[in-house]
């Protein structure tokens, strides 16, 4: 069914300009609205339509159901904002730039093509449009990062006190001139945001911590972590019913508690227990409201935050297709019970249907690891004596019997859907070692840490490394180039080093694995002393490491070409700092083997 003015929905593997992702519940009344607007912009641009459902009861399925070039995902349950999204973007396909809209908006007739413009630049990682409330009056969209001094001005003023006071008291920009010209901003509301295909994937899933609410001010902030702008397009213009998701106390509530959250997760106890007060005090200033009044003692009473609104999630099992024995997964341990759960169960059904074998290989455990490993199904466990990665890595090679092969550290986050990318690419011919697309998660990172990570992804040289990611795999034919692992510390960066440029290959895929990063700055430099480390063994062996992991003029050059302006400067600086600091041996320092404790804890 299409409208006789508008064009048709790209589908199946065709190319799309954009990918429209429309997050739905109870939404058949704003719908077809919505469906017109996108087939009129369909007739001057390449649009694929993705719907994906949260367990609607209106009828909104059957009205998708009813166009057949528009692609319906049914989540099962209500998976809230974030994971509906998460849902649309594993469908997204070919495609240049993915659409993130609300179901109850509508679009002008040249919002798409100023919102593409807009986004044809290098640094841009979002683009937002103006939004119109439904009198037509430009609603005030635009936010800043959330801070204590601005939740206190908001608590005090609220939305319609003192509107022109100073950008530090008030997390809502109210300037009328700020919604007239195009500007980089913090953030804005998720209800329309369009991103360049290569930042989504680059980004991954939207944090499914948040059910409805502050989880668009987390994905804007990775955003910016990553060096990019978040750029406000007014010529852009769409129209908002508002209250798509409806209204309650208890989303009321909500709102208020994942504003805690959003801040807990990204800063220490004492400022998230101050902001925390700072929200309250919002609250309880407006009593006389009994929605007010709830939302004070959920606030301040954290046994309430359970009861709030949260996802209801259907048992998922993922199915895979193609032919069995597709390769096989290798993961050294040592003392990894805290981890080694959550990173064998994506991956377990792989290995129970026959697609991989899952080999854990336990090297010097002094806990529970061989035991936690064998209650996943699919998983055979290897046990050694000697804590030794490179023998753990030789141990899995011979307990293994297919080809290609991952080698994956025991605390990466990996789907099975990736794992069987990286070992099909291996298995074409060409390419003889491969590791997935990766992103870093530093959510509960120190502000220094996370400054070194985003300095870190700018520079392209360890973009297409093969070290790194905590996972590389190999076909039979790569691995025969050295044989068996050398007693080396970095056993990633050796692989690297014995293979040309046209050799490797990083996959994409459509959920990077996930890189857990210290949380502090000792932990950092621990694993940037054994890096150091690994860089000498290799020097020893005749492998000069590359520029990336050289604290020389090499490193120093790419980091500064990736700086774009001031805030950038100072990731940058801080990156060197620490590969400075990093060279210089501790007092008091072991010669063991250094790893990251801050961001082990169990899944």
């Amino acid at each position: 069914m299409a409208s006789v003015e508008g064009g048709d929905f790209v589908t199946g593997d065709a190319h799309a300009e954009v990918a429209a992702v429309v997050v739905a519940y109870n939404s058949a009344a704003d719908l077809p609205d919505l469906i017109d607007d996108l087939r009129r912009a369909a007739r001057d641009c390449r649009v694929r339509l993705i719907v994906v459902d949260n367990q609607s009861s209106d009828g909104t399925v059957d009205l998708v159901r009813a166009h057949e070039d528009v692609e319906l995902v049914e989540t099962g349950g209500n998976l809230g904002y974030a994971g509906g999204i998460n849902a649309g973007l594993r469908v997204v396909g070919d495609c240049d730039a993915v659409l993130i809209l609300n179901s109850d908006l509508g679009l002008a007739h040249d919002t798409l093509p100023r919102l593409i413009g807009a986004a044809d630049a290098d640094l841009v990682g979002a683009v937002v449009p103006r939004i119109l409330d439904e009198d037509g009056v430009t609603y005030p969209s635009l936010r800043r990062e959330p801070t204590l001094t601005r939740m206190v001005g908001d608590a005090l003023f609220g939305s319609r006190m003192w509107r022109t006071r100073p950008s530090f008291l008030s997390e809502i920009d109210y300037r009328p001139s700020s919604y007239t010209s195009r500007h980089d901003v913090d953030w804005a509301t998720g209800a329309a945001l369009l991103i360049p295909e290569r930042v989504a994937r680059e980004m991954g899933e939207w944090n499914e911590d948040f059910f409805l609410y502050s989880e668009e001010t987390d994905y804007f902030r990775r955003i910016r972590e990553s060096g990019r702008q978040v750029r406000f397009e007014p010529s852009a213009v769409v129209r908002h019913r508002q209250g798509g998701s409806g209204t309650s106390p208890q989303l009321a509530a909500l709102m208020a508690v994942n504003r805690v959250r959003y801040v807990e997760q990204h800063h220490g106890w004492a400022y998230s227990t101050a902001v925390r007060g700072a929200v309250a005090l919002g609250e309880l200033l407006r009593a006389g409201d009994a929605v007010n009044r709830r939302t004070v003692g959920v606030v301040l009473n954290r046994r309430h935050w359970h009861e709030l609104p949260k996802a209801t999630k259907p048992t998922v099992v993922n199915k895979l297709s193609g032919s069995r024995q597709r390769g096989a997964v290798i993961i050294p341990a040592y003392d990894e019970a805290r981890v080694i759960k959550r990173t064998l169960e994506p991956l377990s059904q792989a290995a129970v249907d026959g697609f991989i074998e899952l080999i854990v290989v336990c090297n010097g455990c002094t806990d529970d690891t061989a035991a936690v490993a064998r209650t996943v199904p699919g998983a055979r466990v290897v046990e050694l004596e000697q804590g030794s990665k490179p023998a753990a890595l030789n141990a899995g090679d011979q307990e293994a019997t297919l080809w290609p092969r991952l080698y994956l550290d025991a605390d990466i986050q990996i789907s099975a859907a990736a794992v069987l990318a990286v070992l099909d690419t291996l298995s074409e011919g060409d390419v003889l070692v491969a590791r997935p697309d990766s992103r870093y998660d530093t959510r509960g990172a120190s502000g220094l840490v996370r400054s070194y990570y985003r300095a870190r992804r700018r520079i392209r040289q360890h973009q297409l490394a093969m070290w790194g990611a905590g996972a590389y795999g190999l076909s039979a034919k790569g691995h025969e180039r050295f044989g068996v692992f050398p007693t080396v510390t970095d056993d990633d960066l050796y692989v690297d080093t014995r293979f040309d440029v046209d050799e490797k290959a990083v996959v994409t895929t459509v959920s990077p694995s996930v890189v857990t990063t210290p949380t502090d700055t000792k932990s950092l430099l621990a694993i940037l002393r054994r890096g150091h480390r690994g860089d000498t063994e290799l020097v020893a062996l005749g492998h000069r490491p590359d520029a990336e992991r050289n604290p020389g003029v090499g490193t120093a050059v790419a980091v500064v070409r990736s700086i774009r302006g001031p805030f950038s400067a100072i990731d940058a600086a801080v990156y060197l700092g620490m590969a400075l600091a990093s060279r210089r041996r501790p007092r008091n320092a072991s010669s063991g083997w250094e790893r990251d404790e801050s961001s082990r804890s169990s899944s």
